[in-house]
């Protein structure tokens, strides 16, 4: 029996993408009689020298959301004691080191080795993305050379990484949430006190001028739009945009405690937000009571001109004053 293969020119959701991202629509297998989407294949090409072994795990569990990680090669000098934490997760998984030893001080052979060994994977044609795990921006000119060959690259650095390399990126994941999640201090909180973010964490309103840019640019008439589609453009708008970055897992927890936006939920369980209209304010009044500002100045009662003319001397203009006999 023939298998329709018309199928295949449709995109195929990635699961746990928060942003919503679809992946390659070519990928494709056929097992048995039917016609099964594949997973993208991944290259992960790690910097040693500027990336945290403790990562790992969270690294390639963030991977997985994207696709399937093919090829993990790690680059950096192993013969010292420096990178021997990462020595000890290599097994665990399935990292292939690349030993580069520092010939000359002040220079970074593992860069070089890592740019050509990517270059040669992208040639080959057998990867649907790229995953360069570094905060160097030195990676900045690779990143986007891969994507103009139409292939994707997929940044993970630390907060500290310049703008120049995430942008280059199509998405780009800070590694500081991939940690481990530290335990949270058991302190009651006191009534009526502020809520600060985790730390380490930004603040939920530091998100909303972002969103608010998103919502602005899809907004219909009416101004509602659907949670999906504002997840899509902020990954357009910017690749390092991340809800946990500013303490939550999930986009609509963070739109709910940004606390600018109204959230509307359907029948069907759709989702969908707007900025929060903005109250017009009346100029206060110097009792603290706002209110409207006089359309006119009050007028002003002019004195009279017996009021005006001061008791006793009165010079005259022209002439030398009078003053008056001494009885």
């Amino acid at each position: 029996m023939a298998v329709s293969v018309a199928a295949a020119d449709a995109p195929v959701p990635v699961d746990g993408d928060p942003a919503g991202v679809a992946a390659p629509a070519n990928l494709w297998h056929q097992s048995g009689m039917a016609i099964e989407p594949r997973a993208p294949r991944l290259a992960v090409l790690i910097d040693a020298d500027n990336a945290s072994s403790r990562i790992a795990s969270g690294l390639f569990e963030e991977i997985a959301k994207i696709g399937e990680a093919s090829v993990r090669r790690i680059y950096g000098d192993f013969s010292g004691t420096r990178l021997k934490a990462w020595a000890d997760v290599m097994s665990t998984f399935a990292i292939m080191p690349h030993q580069n030893f520092a010939y000359t001080t002040g220079k970074n052979a593992s860069d070089i080795a890592l740019v050509i060994d990517a270059m040669d994977l992208l040639h080959s044609g057998r990867f649907d993305g790229f995953c360069l795990v570094s905060s160097d921006s030195d990676f900045t000119r690779l990143a986007a050379r891969i994507r103009e060959q139409g292939v994707d690259v997929y940044g993970f650095g630390e907060q500290k990484t310049p703008e120049a390399f995430r942008q280059a990126c199509r998405r780009f994941v800070y590694t500081e949430n991939l940690l481990p999640a530290l335990p949270a201090a058991d302190v009651p909180a006191r009534p009526g006190a502020a809520r600060t973010a985790p730390a380490g964490k930004q603040r939920p309103s530091e998100a909303a001028p972002l969103i608010k840019t998103a919502i602005a640019q899809l907004e219909d008439d009416d101004g509602w739009v659907a949670l999906g589609r504002v997840g899509q453009r902020l990954a357009i708008l910017a690749p390092d945009f991340d809800p946990r970055t500013y303490g939550h897992a999930r986009l609509g927890d963070l739109v709910e405690r940004a606390g600018a936006f109204d959230v509307r939920r359907n029948d069907a369980g759709g989702v969908y937000i707007r900025a929060k209209p903005v109250a017009r304010r009346a100029p206060a009044a110097a009792g603290g009571t706002a209110t409207a500002a006089p359309a006119t100045a009050p007028a002003v009662d002019k004195p009279s001109p017996s009021a005006a003319k001061p008791a006793g001397r009165t010079p005259v203009v022209g002439k030398a004053p009078v003053i008056g006999k001494i009885s």
